[in-house]
């Protein structure tokens, strides 16, 4: 019983709602619009949490083999740390989870696309492969893109700008204007995520020669990059209120502009990077809380 638990805390549960964050607005975007398929919803919900975990196993195989996760971290104890799970079992673990994964990718395209839309099936295979290129290259490899700040790039070009605009795609078969400024929201907010997390552990990072973005900026610059990227996503997400509004159901997201501005203002004053792991968990949950809303302001009129 102690070992499932090993691998379901390796498995960061936490971490998985925001990983369909994107799926969800894309969904109600094309619920309105017409397009919404429950299966291609379902499956490209399961194939996220597929691709999530398999990062999340890859995370934490990486920096356990590079001496990353050590005494020094602040944040949960992982793995290869605990010394309860081994290097070899994971690694295990991360191949089985890689056939899952383009199972699932398979399924979730031919779903979508069937026959009948040859350049899309081509580009979406071609970007199933990116996702689980990135997921496991994230930490594992000697160029690692976590370990050279290109981290925050990632996450808002898969978490933002794929999720939303991707998943549009594979429910109206065809790219649309509407997904582009929320997609953007939640590629900030997604990135921010990251970056608190980094914020967190910069001190050990640094030790430990993980060359995050939070690394590299410093202290003070990473705290202002911090709140570019939550200031950006409530004005990138008012400019779509704005632009988009059909009527007031639509504006309901405004809601989660107050815990995130809460948010900041905790992180702003606070010294302790010990105090940041208690906000990663709510901004991920004021994310998923936004996206949720932002998609349902679209259908309660409908």
């Amino acid at each position: 019983m102690q070992n499932i638990s090993t691998w379901v805390s390796a498995m960061r549960l936490r971490t998985l709602p925001l990983s369909i964050a994107g799926i969800v607005v894309s969904a109600c975007l094309a619920h309105y619009n017409g397009f919404f398929e429950w299966d291609i919803f379902v499956l490209a919900i399961i194939t996220t949490l597929s691709f999530q975990i398999l990062s999340n196993l890859a995370n934490d195989y990486g920096d356990g083999i590079k001496g990353t996760d050590n005494e020094d971290r602040i944040g949960p104890e992982r793995a290869i740390q605990s010394g309860q799970i081994s290097p070899e079992e994971l690694m295990n673990a991360i191949k089985i989870n890689i056939m899952v994964s383009i199972i699932l990718a398979f399924l979730l395209i031919f779903s979508a696309f069937g026959v009948k839309h040859f350049l899309l099936t081509v580009l979406f295979f071609l970007l199933g492969f990116l996702s689980i290129s990135a997921a496991i290259s994230y930490t594992v490899g000697d160029k690692a893109y976590g370990y050279r700040g290109l981290g925050d790039l990632f996450v808002f070009i898969f978490f933002g700008l794929l999720s939303v605009i991707g998943s549009y795609v594979l429910f109206a078969k065809e790219f649309h204007h509407v997904t582009f400024l929320p997609a953007i929201t939640i590629g900030l907010l997604s990135t921010a995520v990251l970056n608190l997390n980094n914020m967190r552990d910069r001190l050990s990072d640094e030790k430990s020669n993980k060359i995050t973005l939070a690394v590299k900026l410093g202290e003070n610059k990473i705290r202002i990059y911090h709140n570019v990227l939550v200031l950006g996503a409530i004005i990138v997400s008012l400019l779509f209120g704005i632009l988009y509004y059909t009527s007031p159901y639509n504006l309901i997201y405004f809601v989660a502009y107050i815990p995130l501005l809460l948010h900041l203002k905790r992180v702003n004053g606070n010294i302790d990077p010990k105090l940041f792991d208690p906000e990663l968990k709510k901004l991920a949950l004021t994310t998923v809380l936004l996206s949720i809303l932002m998609g349902l302001g679209h259908l309660l009129p409908f």
